[in-house]
């Protein structure tokens, strides 16, 4: 024995067999290569699988953006899974393989859920189990991890609550949140992609294929976890209470909302008007009505508002809106050619339709004007009302500079007390030819 092997001896170091060191070895090589190959994958069909899926199915929370790392760590994975179990490797050559086969994994893994916006945290999470878990199978070591963390726990009534079973727990909750994330945004897109239905439709079939999609996971969980609904039946009767009391509100605009787009009386892109504001429709939510003014300004409108308030739809059935321009021109003009001017000003406005043409009438007569009213159309009241009629009003007060049409303005004759016609008492014409 040398001076090395009794040194390891005293330290109780256990150098594997040369055989053991030489598959090591080989091991390492193949799992490089395997990295090597995923490297490369990612970087060949990223890109391409990138456009693939925005072109297919859209951003998808940012999946795009992160598919050359999933392709990378996903072959990686792949080619290190097929070469862990076509060979029975000697535990040193295992463990080795299961560290890089647990890092690929869980590296996926996390590129997934960060790609489907999910916390760090729980992204984290899942990552770091997948890791211990595939590494302590690799090296036969997976059987003493579940026993220790089921040992850690407390007895609560007839269940054992143990920190394996909260993991569980844990990990199951983050992975169908992930999965129903993701099943939501492919239906969503499937669902916008079809050419059968209309804005409205395809935003209902939306809303409920979402509520199906989580109705659907939520048994699914209970079955996986291996929970009894009948557990449940004892708090049904206090959640029916809370949606009768505490949720009433919300539940309501939970189903107005589905009311809301199954009528089709408002939908995304209306131009709406509530008191003395209006809006266009921007989103039509499960609890609210996202409606954008023309100050930019984004109201959230409870959608049971909508239900049982008055509401006006400018385009509920036709997109066209009349508008009316009060004028007013003094009795001394020409009143054909200042009702000329008036449509000459109304249809060079840009925003104002040819068909219906702009019309003018006279609406009264006033103490000291001749009342007019201008009415034209548009045909997108979401650009505003305002700056039509502005721009209106801008033409039409050049023209009338123009052609010498005069607009009044009030008028008033002030008597000072204290004049002689008013100390003889007569008036003033009188007064002044008595003079």
């Amino acid at each position: 024995m040398n001076r090395l092997e009794q040194w390891l001896s005293d330290n109780r170091i256990v150098v594997p067999p040369v055989p053991q060191l030489i598959e090591g070895a080989i091991a390492l090589g193949f799992v490089l290569l395997a990295l090597a190959s995923g490297w490369f994958a990612g970087r060949r069909s990223g890109a391409r699988l990138s456009a693939f899926w925005v072109e297919r199915v859209g951003q998808a929370e940012g999946l795009a953006a992160r598919m050359a790392a999933i392709v990378r760590h996903g072959v990686a994975a792949l080619l290190l899974s097929v070469l862990f179990y076509l060979w029975p490797w000697a535990p040193p050559a295992a463990a080795g393989i299961g560290i890089a086969l647990g890092a690929a994994t869980a590296m996926l893994v996390l590129e997934i859920m960060r790609g489907l916006a999910m916390p760090r945290w729980a992204a984290r999470l899942i990552a770091l189990v997948i890791f211990v878990a595939i590494f302590a199978n690799s090296v036969g070591g997976l059987n003493q991890v579940t026993d220790l963390l089921e040992s850690i726990g407390f007895t609560l009534g007839t269940r054992r609550v143990s920190a394996l079973g909260v993991l569980t727990l844990v990990v199951i909750g983050v992975a169908l949140l992930a999965l129903a994330r993701l099943s939501n945004r492919l239906v969503a897109h499937s669902i916008q992609q079809a050419r059968g239905f209309d804005a409205t439709q395809k935003l209902l079939f939306q809303k409920i294929a979402g509520i199906a999609i989580l109705v659907a996971l939520f048994f699914f969980s209970i079955d996986l976890l291996g929970l009894d609904l009948t557990t449940f039946a004892v708090f049904s009767g206090a959640f029916g209470l809370a949606i009768g009391f505490g949720l009433q509100k919300t539940v309501g605009n939970l189903f107005a909302g589905i009311l809301l787009l199954m009528d089709r009386s408002i939908k995304p892109g209306d131009v709406i008007a509530i008191g003395d504001s209006f809006g266009w429709v921007n989103k039509i939510g499960v609890r609210a009505v996202s409606v954008i003014t023309r100050d930019g300004k984004e109201h959230l409108i409870p959608n049971e508002i909508l239900m049982t308030e008055r509401v006006e739809n400018w385009s509920y059935s036709d997109r066209n809106v009349r508008i009316r321009i009060k004028v007013r021109i003094a009795y001394e003009s020409d009143l054909d050619l200042a009702q000329q001017l008036m449509l000459r000003a109304a249809s060079e406005s840009p925003r104002t339709l040819e068909t219906p043409q702009p019309v003018v009438w006279i609406v009264g007569l006033g103490d000291s004007s001749i009342d007019y009213e201008i009415r034209v159309w548009i045909s997108d009241p979401e650009g505003g009302i305002g700056n039509v009629r502005g721009d209106v009003y801008y033409r039409m007060v050049g023209l009338f500079r123009e052609h010498g049409i005069d607009i009044p303005f009030p008028q008033r004759v002030v008597h000072m007390p204290g004049t002689e016609e008013q100390e003889a008492g007569l008036p003033p014409a009188i007064a002044r030819q008595e003079a």
